[in-house]
């Protein structure tokens, strides 16, 4: 071996969902299948030649301060970054020094165990329960912090703000941060308990509910204090991360709030109205309280039914991971879309 090649960082990346280059059925990446707001349209059409020949504001202040007033803070409470990805991603490099493990789920975002390996985070993965179930009390115990989504992923199973607050409770010796990505389509957010819990991080993303995972914007809302450490990172790293463009138009996806609710809930009537359906064709899942439905078959593998639906250039998820390798997941499009995946369904299983 080359010596140079002993020096290189070596880690599993993580695998997204596929992104096919044809037209299909597209039900594998949790994004939402109606536009954005018909604010962003508008600001798409006066943005001029300025907005790509300056730099961004650094301080990100414009897109701030909107959702400072939309969810009742101050702009010094909120970090915005390039998708909740890098908002978590600079999360763990700047709270997650300690030499103790940080804590989350062992069936969750497999993000979580990237990161810890390219920042050198010791971690522990906690066990869910049979039913997918987070147990608070296992995250009692001494560790050098805490993450978790609500609702998880890929299990979109969704715990109350008493669950959330009783494990923020008993670790206020360590930041714990809550990875809310699709809290918008069933639960309440933990963002109050900010006020209460100086070591408490929300993070949130306008990827899911908000329709624009393409322009990559997520934030974080805690403590001035937590969001001026994160700040200090990020303009360790790169000071203009988040682009003009990004800038301009995530306000107006916030400020109009009738649309933004209007296409959840028909996300949320769309996602109810399928698991009924699957549910007549023998198939099961856990309660879910995000955009998309996470499923099994007792008579037909995951894995086979995953094939049969890629035949038929309907995309959904499949884990090769153990313990939930016989489940697919299944992002809730629009009526129509769902319609032909129920009809794909009900000839690949002989219904």
């Amino acid at each position: 071996m080359q010596a140079w090649k002993k020096n290189i960082r070596k880690v599993v990346p993580y695998v997204p969902g596929e992104q096919p280059q044809r037209k299909v059925i597209k039900l594998n990446t949790n994004e939402n299948p109606y536009p954005p707001a018909p604010g962003v349209k508008m600001a798409l059409e006066e943005f001029n030649e300025d907005c790509l020949r300056l730099y961004p504001d650094p301080d990100c202040m414009k897109l701030r301060t909107v959702l400072a007033d939309y969810y009742k803070v101050t702009p010094d409470n909120v970090f915005v970054g390039v998708g909740s990805d890098d908002v978590l991603s600079v999360a763990f490099m700047t709270f997650f020094n300690s030499d103790k493990p940080i804590l989350f789920p062992d069936i969750t975002y497999s993000f979580y165990s990237v990161w810890a390996d390219v920042y050198r985070i010791p971690y522990e993965k906690i066990p869910v329960g049979e039913d997918f179930k987070i147990t608070a009390s296992d995250y009692y115990k001494e560790n050098g912090g805490v993450i978790f989504a609500n609702p998880n992923a890929p299990t979109a199973i969704y715990e109350n703000l008493e669950f959330v607050e009783e494990i923020v409770k008993n670790n206020q010796d360590v930041i714990v941060i809550v990875d809310e990505a699709y809290i918008d389509f069933g639960g309440e957010s933990a963002i109050s308990l900010t006020e209460k819990y100086d070591n408490l991080l929300v993070v949130q993303t306008f990827s899911k509910s908000r329709s624009m995972a393409g322009t990559r914007i997520g934030f974080a809302i805690g403590n001035p204090e937590l969001i001026k450490a994160m700040n200090d990172v990020k303009f360790s790293i790169n000071s203009y991360t988040m682009n003009q463009n990004s800038l301009y138009i995530g306000g107006e996806a916030v400020k109009d709030d009738a649309y933004f609710k209007e296409t959840v809930s028909k996300i949320v009537n769309t996602r109810e109205k399928t698991m009924l359906r699957l549910k007549e064709m023998g198939f099961e899942g856990t309660d879910s309280k995000t955009n998309f439905l996470f499923v099994k078959h007792n008579a037909m593998r995951a894995s086979e039914i995953f094939e049969k639906l890629k035949e038929k250039d309907i995309f959904v998820r499949y884990f090769k991971t153990a313990g939930i390798d016989n489940y697919l997941r299944i992002t809730i499009g629009t009526d129509e879309e769902m319609e032909m995946l129920i009809k794909a369904l009900e000839e690949i299983m002989n219904f």
